[in-house]
């Protein structure tokens, strides 16, 4: 009789994490409509991949879960709504490289990655994929190089933004490889990957889904992706590592922040919810084929080394490229 209760008494303290979550006031978590803030406008990638996950909460936390948009300023809107939510656990940020690039990227950021967001989980990562105008004489990465170092400072490169991590592939490239071309900002990816389709840019650093149909028709050349492993969606697509730049990594990624001081009880609520959400058949194939991501998940305090090394990865990147602080 007493090994029973030892066991019950066991299992109800391994599970209490996720059955017994509860708010400030003593409730029990969720209690309330939570908020997930999309730090861009409507329909984009981050939007698509937020809606099929917060879909699929919703009859597990048996509780409303919206997406709440607030673009503008590099992400700096959004982040800094949810760096000063109360930490309750209704109020929820999804993060991404921004995060880690305006720490060093901005002179005086209105938020601390590291100081006021608790990681809840890394739900997603996509790749940047360098691709270029077809009237380019260069079939693959080696021939990209040699050609712009014949040529430096004449060709460039088109990107999301200032700050974006669109602009940081471009610069990471130009460290690694000493090469000299010009970084053309837009206001948004859309009309970036317009101009380099009418080939008024020679190149494009950009995520699979945009990029895929015009790889397709031909009308861009698909040169090299910034993950460490080729993608299904594009298998014939070789590596930066794999043409000639080792260790040259260029991620675009998907990850749940919450405001510091959340509860450790919430945090692995979500954590554990996220992720089963996230690598659950259905959604698993639709993300690895449709939309070039890779589910990630693992835990909090995983998400949060990859956050501090993305913060470094950036910071050395804006250092040597001589970026100037805005």
């Amino acid at each position: 009789m007493r090994l029973v209760v030892n066991v019950a008494v066991l299992c109800a303290a391994l599970l209490s994490p996720l059955a017994g979550a509860q708010t400030s006031s003593g409730q029990a978590y969720p209690a309330k409509v939570i908020r997930i803030i999309n730090p861009f406008a409507p329909g984009g990638s981050t939007d698509i991949v937020t809606r099929a996950i917060t879909e699929r909460l919703i009859p597990v936390l048996k509780q409303q879960v919206i997406v709440e948009h607030r673009p503008g300023a590099m992400t700096n809107l959004a982040s800094e709504v949810v760096a000063k939510a109360p930490p309750d656990g209704y109020t929820m940020l999804m993060g991404g490289a921004a995060n880690a690039i305006g720490m060093s990227y901005l002179a005086k950021p209105p938020y601390d990655t590291l100081r006021d967001f608790e990681p809840v989980i890394l739900c997603l990562k996509g790749a940047n994929v360098l691709s270029i105008h077809p009237s380019l004489p260069a079939k693959n990465l080696k021939e990209l190089i040699a050609l712009a170092k014949a040529q430096p400072g004449q060709l460039n490169f088109s990107s999301s933004g200032l700050g974006s991590s669109n602009q940081m592939a471009g610069e990471l490239l130009k460290v690694m490889t000493g090469i000299n071309i010009v970084h053309v900002p837009y206001k948004g990816n859309a009309p970036a990957l317009v101009d380099t389709v009418g080939g008024h840019v020679d190149m494009i650093f950009s995520g699979v889904p945009s990029l895929l149909p015009h790889i397709e028709s031909g009308r861009l050349r698909a040169i090299a992706i910034g993950s460490l492993k080729r993608f299904s969606s594009i298998p014939k697509v070789p590596t930066f590592d794999e043409s000639g730049v080792p260790g040259y990594e260029s991620t675009n990624w998907f990850g749940l922040l919450a405001p510091a001081k959340t509860p450790k009880e919430i945090v692995t609520r979500l954590n554990v919810e996220v992720e089963k959400v996230i690598k659950s058949p259905e959604l698993s194939e639709r993300f690895i084929k449709n939309d070039g991501l890779e589910p990630i998940g693992g835990s909090p305090e995983s998400f949060g080394a990859f956050i501090r090394a993305e913060i470094d990865k950036y910071a050395n990147v804006i250092k040597v490229a001589r970026i100037p602080k805005q």
